[in-house]
């Protein structure tokens, strides 16, 4: 079916204003004023005064200040007014090109984490530590000698010296960035690393490194100065402020305004800038700015980002994992906090995942999907996605298939999208680096796509940022970027935590109308047992970084054989639930991946373990009908009324599969985290 062209709209117009309501605080106008004034200065002062300033009068040698010289005369007779006026150019010019410096290499060295290698990112983080704990004019100091006297040396010297605190800052703004869940969507759609690092970090910390940069030039007006007053700055017939108070100094007892005039210039200037980059990061804090996706007409009918091959379409397979195991290095040797996963994934099925947090859940999916930490290391016998060993080959190829037919929902929807970008935009990205879409076609197919996902008035949202989206529609959002392509799998990684009851039966609904339209495989990720078992075909639950027990979802309140599995169904009340009687929970803690205990890991919290239990980790089985267990107590029937006993306050399978319009399981309160599910 033909998409219709969408109607051109006006992109929604930018709340806030930041930038010029800073002048409308009485600081920030005053500081605006001061420092308008000093730039102003600097440009006509030269022009206008420079001659006057240059002119040696004989006749008025080491005047006082008088009508005629407001500041007095130096040595030479010379104006020391006109001088400091003229001087201004030179000082404020070679302050900021040395902040200019400090901001180009404090970048540089701030986001090498994102650009370079592990242990490259190490190293200059190492050295950046180092070259903070010494004081900036110590430093400055330091490398003037290195680069020598003069301009040239001063302006480097400044600005090596100021670069190291830029990078401190850089590095935790950086840090901050890429833990959101945005930046893993961007890795995963096969983003690169500069592009990840203009289009997603970079927008997301500039204003605070604009506030930053401001402030600190004001800091090197003050280093240049002494520099310049220490004879390391300028040399030669040129003066700026600092040379001025140096010569003024010598005769500060007989004529006093000699240094008074340059040094109240430096403290002016300086306050000037301080104050309105103080101003601006009180008035607008840390937001950032937006970029507009561009307007453009229908994508074409049919088009899509990437076409399967032939070799993936002849098999159900869509995810296969043996043996999946997650190594990280510990101070008292390696931790595995996911060992020994295994599951398959056919085409249009849908696959629930559950488990206390902290069980290896959502590590296991980003093992798959590539985002772990590079000091974490992923091994497996086998680790395929349609067909493509992902553990071999080019990572460049592994990101284009994870990119156009991986689709992954994040938990929470307000840190999925980048702030600093426009939600069409986002959405957009995706077709165009993967599937060759111009900008008119990817911006068509991105209103097309939540308009799919049933987002009203989605040419009018496409222009709009995140934060302009309620939870729900976030979440949606989220999916319809998914769809962009033409995804083989959605893992959905607690989608509905952060909704209300009435929004999560809408997300979960239109997750599985898109499973069932196209045939798509689900992976969902949840500690709620009933929304799993609401949605899914079969269940996977987690403890302790393995698969303890795979069963139908149909059967997970009565047939489940592990008493972890039962507990988890037990400790979610539901309508039937007595009021008068505390809830189940599961007594103790899931054990620290460091720190598993001999035999089965949920041994310590299980009344029905025994001897064998503690001393002997059991295998995960699978019977007949393809049930699997990792249980000695496997059979073994629990006390009734137990913890472990499912049928104490479980509704039966067909009460959770009621009419929403009475009741459904999804509304069932989600457990605290800690001592329940």
């Amino acid at each position: 079916m033909n998409t219709p062209a969408p109607a051109r709209t006006r992109p929604a117009p930018r709340r806030g204003g930041g930038w010029l309501a800073v002048l409308r605080t009485p600081v920030g106008a005053a500081a605006g004023l001061l420092l308008g004034a000093v730039l102003v200065l600097a440009v006509i002062a030269p022009p206008l005064w420079h001659d006057q300033a240059a002119t040696i009068n004989t006749g008025d040698l080491l005047k006082g200040a008088s009508s005629a010289h407001w500041a007095g005369t130096d040595n030479l007779g010379r104006d020391l007014f006109l001088r400091v006026l003229v001087a201004t150019r030179l000082s404020v010019g070679l302050a900021l090109l040395a902040m200019l410096v400090a901001v180009v290499a404090g970048l540089l060295l701030g986001t090498a984490a994102v650009v370079v290698g592990r242990r490259a990112a190490r190293l200059i983080a190492a050295v950046v530590d180092i070259a903070v704990a010494f004081p900036g004019l110590l430093l400055a100091l330091f490398f003037a000698v290195i680069f020598g006297v003069g301009t040239t040396g001063a302006v480097l010297a400044i600005g090596c010296a100021t670069a190291p605190g830029f990078a401190r800052l850089t590095q935790t703004l950086v840090a901050g960035v890429v833990a959101r869940d945005y930046v893993a969507a961007a890795r995963i759609a096969g983003v690169g690393r500069i592009r990840l690092l203009t289009r997603h970090v970079l927008p997301n910390i500039a204003e605070p490194l604009v506030v930053n940069a401001t402030i600190g030039a004001g800091s090197a007006l003050l280093s240049f100065a002494a520099l310049s007053f220490l004879g390391l700055g300028v040399q030669g017939a040129s003066y700026d402020w600092g040379r001025l108070l140096g010569e003024g100094l010598d005769g500060i007892y007989v004529h006093p305004a000699a240094a008074l005039a340059p040094g109240v210039a430096v403290i002016v200037a300086g306050l000037a800038f301080n104050l309105f980059g103080e101003a601006v990061a009180k008035r607008i804090g840390l937001t950032g700015t937006g970029q507009p996706p561009s307007r453009g007409r229908a994508a074409r009918p049919g088009a899509a980002p990437t076409a399967r091959t032939s070799a993936e379409a002849s098999t159900d397979v869509v995810l296969d994992v043996r043996d999946l195991t997650v190594t990280v290095t510990g101070p008292d040797g390696p931790v595995r906090p996911v060992r020994g996963v295994g599951f398959r994934l056919l085409r249009g099925e849908a696959v629930g995942i559950v488990g206390e947090s902290g069980s290896g859940k959502s590590m296991t999916v980003l093992a798959v999907a590539g985002l772990l930490d590079e000091r974490l290391q992923v091994d497996a016998d086998r680790l395929t996605f349609l067909g493509t060993d992902l553990l071999s080959g080019s990572p460049r190829d592994h990101a284009r298939l994870l990119g156009s037919s991986f689709a992954m929902v994040f938990q929470d929807p307000m840190t999925s999208f980048n702030p600093a970008l426009r939600v069409g935009s986002q959405l957009a990205e995706v077709s165009r680096r993967h599937g060759g879409l111009n900008r008119r076609d990817a911006a068509a197919r991105a209103v097309d796509r939540l308009r799919a996902v049933r987002i009203p008035a989605a040419e009018r949202r496409a222009y709009q940022y995140p934060h302009e989206f309620s939870g729900g529609m976030r979440q949606r959002a989220m999916i319809g970027m998914g769809m962009m392509g033409s995804p083989a799998l959605i893992v959905a990684d607690e989608p509905t935590t952060a909704l209300d009851v009435t929004v999560q039966r809408q997300v979960l609904r239109l997750i599985d109308s898109v499973r069932r339209s196209a045939a798509v495989a689900t992976l969902l990720i949840s500690h709620d047992v009933t929304v799993v078992g609401q949605v899914c075909d079969r269940v996977l639950v987690m403890y302790a970084g393995r698969i303890v027990e795979e069963l139908p979802a149909s059967e997970l309140a009565t047939k489940a054989r592990h008493p972890y599995t039962r507990a988890l169904v037990a400790a979610v009340p539901d309508m039937r639930s007595d009021p008068h009687r505390p809830l189940p929970v599961i007594p103790g803690r899931l054990p620290d991946p460091s720190e598993l205990p001999v035999g089965c890991a949920f041994a310590p919290r299980c009344s029905l373990a025994d001897d064998r239990c503690h001393r002997h980790e059991p295998p995960l089985e699978t019977d007949a009908d393809g049930r699997r267990v990792a249980c000695w107590q496997a059979d073994a029937e629990p006390r009734r009324g137990s913890d472990f006993d499912s049928r104490a306050d479980v509704t039966p399978p067909s009460a959770h599969k009621t009419d929403a319009r009475t009741h459904s399981a999804a509304d069932a309160p989600a457990a605290p985290t800690g001592e329940r599910p």
